[in-house]
């Protein structure tokens, strides 16, 4: 399989050495950086081509790195069935800078796309409906990138006087709590409540005179 995805990539950066940024196989997989810019024009190639036939998408997904300048991976899988083969693609990108969408060349990619802006906030040029796909109307942020905090910016209940669901800002229940890590089997040095009688020192038993 290694030397079928060698051939394969030694194939694709020669017909496209200007999009390829780097070729690697890891794991029975091979993966393509490639040029944001040339994202559409490479997966056409690789659906049109013969040598290739890559005509399904399998995913579009997201990958945050925060400590980049450009933070997001886009990753394409690709499948070739007359091949039996599959491939990835990666371009890199941030907040701002769109990518341009597969979605005319492959439809499949429209809901794939839709969930990487919806989770990452990754901009899509040329997409014919990007908007969310999973969070509620008017939701705040992305909760997928990694600055994202854990318990998100709103909270959503339905009010019973209102009757009609409201957003309210997030209110943690009760503060975080100092834990003394103490082993559980030799027991704490406080007495939770319940526990009084446990803590309490053995009585002697008398013997009968």
């Amino acid at each position: 399989m290694d030397e079928t995805l060698k051939e394969l990539s030694d194939y694709i950066v020669a017909a496209k050495s200007d999009a390829v940024i780097a070729s690697k196989i890891a794991y029975g997989e091979l993966t393509l950086d490639i040029e944001r810019a040339a994202i559409a024009d490479v997966v056409s190639w690789l659906a049109s081509d013969p040598k290739t036939g890559f005509v399904s998408i399998i995913d579009v997904c997201g990958a945050d790195y925060p400590e980049r300048a450009y933070r997001f991976d886009v990753v394409y899988h690709l499948l070739s069935p007359t091949r039996n083969l599959r491939i990835r693609l990666k371009v890199q990108t941030d907040e701002v800078t769109p990518v341009a969408s597969i979605t005319p060349i492959m439809p499949g990619a429209d809901w794939f796309e839709r969930e990487a802006y919806d989770l990452y906030g990754i901009l899509f040029t040329g997409h014919p409906d990007l908007r969310r796909i999973l969070t509620d109307y008017g939701f705040d942020g992305h909760p997928l990138r990694k600055d994202f905090p854990l318990t998100g910016y709103v909270e959503v209940r339905y009010d019973d006087e209102q009757k009609r669901v409201v957003y309210e800002p997030v209110k943690l229940a009760q503060e975080f709590r100092d834990f003394d890590f103490l082993s559980p089997w030799e027991g704490t040095d406080y007495v939770l409540p319940g526990d009084e009688k446990a803590k309490e020192a053995p009585k002697t038993e008398q013997k009968p005179s």
